[in-house]
């Protein structure tokens, strides 16, 4: 009896042990906290939907995609909720990897301006200046592509850095710049405040694209590539539940956004179809960015793609 009581004791402190080891941490930033496209990170957090694949997630929020590749090149954080564009910062040294293709059309982002000024639409914006982001960002990159597919060129709509939604809408406000380039929340919001209407709208412009990527650190997927595989799989996860649970995500996201209920529905009925359901890349999306780097003059030449984009952390996808 106490030989079998010894056993069990062994047994149940292995099984301890094993479960305290399997909770990896790992540290998570989103390039703007309040954007949808970063809200499965929060609903799987408080689903435990990581914690059920064995991480600890420790979340930060940027205030756009280089601030958020800041952060990985400095070791500050471990993977990143980023843009496609971001991809160009890989060439240009950043040491990470694009690990998902995480969305595709950019449905997210609208370009609002003045309920009463002189803007209606794309046609009007040749010589304005937008605010984005920051500079290399994926709002930068948007605008100057729009640019060049109205063909006036890469730089005749001006861009100007100004951080966050909310900086960007107050530089609106106060005529600083004809218009921003904002999620799709906060333009439903003001749009329903009365303050602005929505001029372009991105999704309709940029078909075959990769709104967003994730993106590990190369040291990190060398020290735990098991720990991206499995965030990677909760992420996936996650994004099936929501699909399945709209009410659910709709209370959480409108927390997360800092937006009404009914405003989070109709995100939620817009931006859902934009999540790439397995993370796997289309490589006529690759092929738009490739291009573009060379004609916005971001880069010399074009990058090989394959060296800056990996599927091999995905999960397996059913038959």
């Amino acid at each position: 009896l106490a030989r079998c009581v010894i056993v069990v004791v062994v047994v149940s402190s292995m099984a301890l042990d094993g479960a305290a080891q399997a909770n990896k941490k790992i540290r998570v930033g989103k390039a703007i906290g309040e954007a949808f496209s970063f809200t499965p990170l929060d609903i799987g957090i408080e689903m435990g939907i990581f914690q059920k694949h064995g991480i600890d997630i420790e979340k930060y929020d940027f205030g756009g995609s280089a601030k958020l590749q800041q952060a990985l090149a400095a070791n500050s954080i471990d993977m990143g909720l980023g843009s496609g564009p971001e991809l160009a910062f890989i060439v240009k040294g950043a040491p990470v990897l694009g690990v998902a293709a995480m969305a595709n059309a950019p449905w997210l982002l609208t370009l609002v301006v003045d309920k009463n000024g002189p803007i209606h639409g794309a046609s009007d914006l040749k010589g304005k200046t937008i605010s984005v982001s920051t500079r290399g960002s994926l709002t930068d990159w948007l605008v100057h592509e729009l640019s060049r597919q109205r063909g006036w060129g890469p730089d005749s709509i001006k861009t100007l850095p100004v951080g966050t939604d909310v900086s960007q809408i107050s530089a609106l406000k106060t005529h600083q710049i004809d218009g921003s380039v904002v999620d799709i929340g906060a333009a439903y919001r003001l749009e329903e405040e009365g303050s602005v209407r929505i001029a372009v709208r991105f999704g309709s412009l940029f078909k075959d694209f990769h709104i967003h990527i994730i993106y590990a650190r190369r040291a990190f997927i060398d020290k735990d590539p098991d720990a991206v595989r499995a965030f990677l799989a909760a992420w996936f996860e996650t994004i099936a539940f929501m699909r399945q649970n709209k009410n659910k995500t709709v209370e959480i996201s409108s927390r997360v956004m800092g937006v009404s209920l009914s405003i989070a529905g109709r995100i939620y009925d817009e931006l859902m179809p934009m999540f790439n359901p397995d993370g796997r890349y289309n490589p006529k999306a690759l092929e738009v960015l490739r291009r573009s780097y060379v004609e916005m003059g971001i880069l010399p030449t074009e990058p090989d793609m394959s060296q800056l984009v990996t599927e091999k952390f995905l999960p397996v996808s059913p038959k």
